[in-house]
């Protein structure tokens, strides 16, 4: 068991082996050479980057995006490809803590999606096809029901769907019943990573690869950023490294758990198999601490994702527990064939919400999206580009909090593997009661 982690994200990294990755090709890397100033620097492109460099240059302004690697590498070319709405917890405890404003905002980010990929017809294989928050348990089947109700009572679209019409969906009897959200989608998160750089550049964006940020200095006039070959003058930063926080800010890195996620895709399934498993290329992840999501791809696969090694892995062979899981759940599987495995760093944060920090100067930090990131960074997009042009958070639907280091958090891949492991013994254990 690996004991300690520090994020050290290299440089001119190629692009993580995936289906993903395999499905493109990456485009030449422009890395910063020389000096240059700008309004607003941002660092990091990821989804939340490139969403709010878009928003930026469709206003008018001209923003610079330095990346480590290359646009997509982190978890947003990585993840499960899914675009679920809300937050981890209720409606009513986000209004509570975050406010109103907050649950309308992370309730809708699907649609920021849906009308983004629309208006600038994004090359991404989005469906909105609906999306499963699926109970394995009586408990958690209540749970859902409760949930739906109090959607309904914020004005969310949602529907309880019982174990009949969860078998239908999933072809297995795994589930006691969910909340089926409408407005869910799936995409291709590479392509979608890649379309939003184009489309940021397009618009005016400049955006710099293998360009990682080795020092970030304030100043009477803005920030100073240090690069390998060169550096920038900015009048304001927004840090949108999420999972991928490394040393160049230590109080942010260690405000998240940058845990890893694993997934893995099957070869293409024969027509009769697709047909079984949310035909209607719906999303699904289950309630459950160690959860596991999945979705059927634009190319009939099954894409399957979970709880995996806490380290950089990539390969079949490095997810062998996550294939016989699934085929356990589908015998059917079992001889179709499993092509690609791969992970990558998801930010957790301690209340489950994403963080909006202040910084030393002007600028703003937003990490934390646990696990929501497509929907969430997207929508975000043009709220950070409000508040950045007009140096107002309050733009932003969420609180502006500190950063609040997690305690022990050098020490997070022993404390998370103990926590699932002892998960799931608990939830062994007590899953054939909880059923009666």
């Amino acid at each position: 068991m690996k004991l300690i982690d520090t994020v050290r994200t290299g440089t001119a990294e190629p692009l993580p082996s995936s289906l993903y990755a395999a499905e493109t090709t990456e485009e030449l890397r422009r890395p910063l050479r020389e000096n240059r100033d700008a309004e607003v620097v941002i660092i990091g492109a990821g989804i939340l980057g490139l969403s709010t460099a878009l928003a930026l240059a469709e206003r008018g302004v001209t923003p610079l995006v330095l990346e480590a690697n290359s646009a997509g590498w982190g978890a947003s070319g990585r993840n499960g490809g899914q675009v679920n709405s809300g937050l981890k917890h209720s409606p009513d405890k986000v209004a509570r803590d975050l406010g109103a404003e907050a649950v309308r905002f992370a309730y809708g980010a699907p649609r920021a999606v849906k009308d983004l990929v629309a208006r600038l017809n994004l090359d991404c294989d989005y469906v909105n096809g609906g999306g499963y928050r699926a109970a394995r348990d009586r408990p958690g089947c209540r749970d859902a029901e409760a949930l739906v109700a109090e959607c309904i009572r914020h004005g969310i679209p949602a529907e309880f769907h019982g174990a009949r019409r969860m078998s239908e969906a999933t072809g297995t009897d795994r589930y006691s019943g969910a909340l089926f959200d409408p407005e869910a989608g799936q995409l291709n998160p590479l392509k979608y990573s890649l379309s939003l750089a184009r489309a940021a550049r397009a618009a005016g964006a400049m955006i710099f690869e293998d360009s990682p940020v080795t020092q970030a200095r304030a100043t009477s006039e803005g920030w100073e950023l240090t690069t390998p070959r060169a550096r920038v003058r900015a009048g304001r930063i927004l840090v949108a490294t999420n999972g991928y926080s490394g040393g160049v800010l230590p109080r942010l890195r260690r405000s998240v758990l940058p845990i890893f996620s694993t997934v893995v895709a099957t070869s293409p399934l024969p027509q009769a198999l697709r047909e079984r498993i949310l035909a209607a290329r719906e999303v699904l992840y289950e309630t459950s601490l160690v959860t596991v999501y999945y979705r059927i791809d634009a190319a009939g696969r099954l894409v399957f994702g979970g709880r995996g090694g806490q380290c950089p892995a990539s390969g079949v062979g490095s997810a062998r527990s996550l294939c016989g899981l699934a085929e356990e759940i589908w015998p059917a599987l079992r001889g179709q064939g499993w092509a690609y495995g791969w992970n990558g760093r998801l930010a957790l944060t301690v209340d489950h919400s994403p963080g909006l920090h202040a910084l030393a100067g002007p600028g703003l930090a937003c990490v934390g999206f646990n696990g929501r990131g497509v929907a969430l960074s997207t929508a975000l997009g043009p709220q950070l580009a409000e508040a950045l042009i007009d140096d107002r958070p309050e733009a932003v639907p969420l609180p502006l909090t500190p950063m609040q280091p997690v305690p022990f958090q050098r020490f997070w891949p022993t404390g998370v593997s103990i926590a699932l492991g002892w998960h799931q013994v608990k939830q062994q254990l007590s899953f054939g009661r909880a059923r009666l």
